[in-house]
């Protein structure tokens, strides 16, 4: 039996309401719960009807909806100063991670309670970590104030996303798991949150990709999302997280989409110098080897492979290899050099050794 190591365990607290096709009841409970009379509601123009059906007759102060991706400062200012001439006393945020993300950046100066239903798998509604972009540059942070009071889950949600993009979603999540078996704050009860994550994220995937209209599947991949991203928000940013912020809010990449590919690439260069995580990691796939694993299931459901097919240029791999360098974690299992690291994004951006 194997030593258990001393560790320091933080649990946020947060309300989870899973239920397919039951949004809009769970949302007017959640409201009322919370005594609410005066909501801004946090949604992307192009959910507009969506949104209408998990609204349902919930009466609302107002409706923001110039979400835009890694949360640039302007849109975080602007939604700001609508709050405030509106009096709003609850933000509801219905969306993808950018939608999650914007209200966040709205909480984290307002002070005020989100309810937030996700429509992907990004995992940001079960975190405290809020990011916004300014300049081209990415800031990330931790803070109790975004962490949504309560979340509203519904598979029936997600049926809308492409094929191409639920994929990625998941993938996404798969990587916070990933990360939290050796980010700063690695622990046993991430590490079994994530392990568990795993998992289920390997069974819905192709469920998701092949059978899209199979509920079940969606709801294995909300339920592992979720079980990620608690696992990542009490683990922190590893090295995989730190490398696709910067890729993200530097070149303006596509957030899940980065994610699923610098993953195999992260996943290759630490295996081998963090064991325990690689073997967690293969039994969770159902696989004999953590990499060979990730990559086949990746290359089973189709998800995409090179940096240079989602928007990154040749000529910006330098300058990503100075940014990333600085805020590489100092407890990465692997100590990373510039040429190592270098080495890591072009292999990323080429999409050597993905599939």
């Amino acid at each position: 039996m194997n030593e258990i190591p001393i560790f320091d365990h933080r649990t946020l607290g947060q309300r989870v309401m899973f239920g397919s096709g039951q949004a809009a009841n769970h949302l007017r409970s959640a409201t009322y719960d919370l005594s609410a009379s005066t909501p801004m509601v946090v949604a992307a123009r192009g959910d507009r009807s969506l949104v209408g059906a998990v609204l349902g007759g919930l009466d609302v102060a107002v409706r923001f909806d110039d979400v835009r991706p890694h949360v640039p400062v302007e849109q975080a200012e602007q939604a700001r100063s609508i709050v405030r001439e509106h009096g709003a006393d609850l933000l509801i945020s219905i969306g993808g991670g950018s939608t999650t993300g914007l209200a966040k950046a709205v909480a984290l100066t307002t002070g005020l309670p989100i309810i937030a239903v996700p429509t992907t798998y990004a995992g940001s509604e079960a975190t405290n970590v809020w990011g916004i972009t300014e300049a081209a540059r990415k800031t990330t942070g931790q803070d109790d104030r975004v962490l949504p009071h309560t979340v509203v889950y519904d598979a029936e949600l997600t049926r809308s996303l492409p094929r191409e993009l639920s994929v990625a979603s998941a993938c996404n999540a798969l990587a916070h798991c990933v990360d939290s078996l050796w980010a700063p704050r690695a622990n046993p009860i991430n590490t079994a949150l994530a392990t568990e994550a795993i998992r289920a994220l390997a069974d819905a995937l192709p469920e998701v990709a092949d059978r899209p209209e199979s509920l079940a599947g969606r709801e294995h991949a909300l339920y592992g999302a979720y079980l990620a991203a608690v696992a990542f928000a009490s683990a922190g940013s590893g090295l995989h997280h730190k490398i696709c912020h910067v890729l993200g809010g530097r070149f303006d990449l596509p957030h899940a989409q980065t994610h699923t590919i610098v993953l195999p690439h992260v996943l290759a260069f630490n295996a081998p110098y963090a064991q325990a995580a690689a073997t967690r990691t293969a039994a969770a796939l159902g696989a004999t080897d953590a990499v060979d694993g990730l990559r086949a299931l990746l290359k089973s459901v189709e998800a995409p492979t090179a940096l240079r097919d989602v928007g990154l240029s040749e000529g910006d791999l330098d300058e990503a290899t100075d940014l990333i360098l600085p805020v590489v974690p100092a407890s990465n299992p692997h100590p990373v050099s510039r040429t190592e690291l270098g080495e890591l994004l072009r292999n990323a951006w080429m999409g050597t050794g993905s599939s």
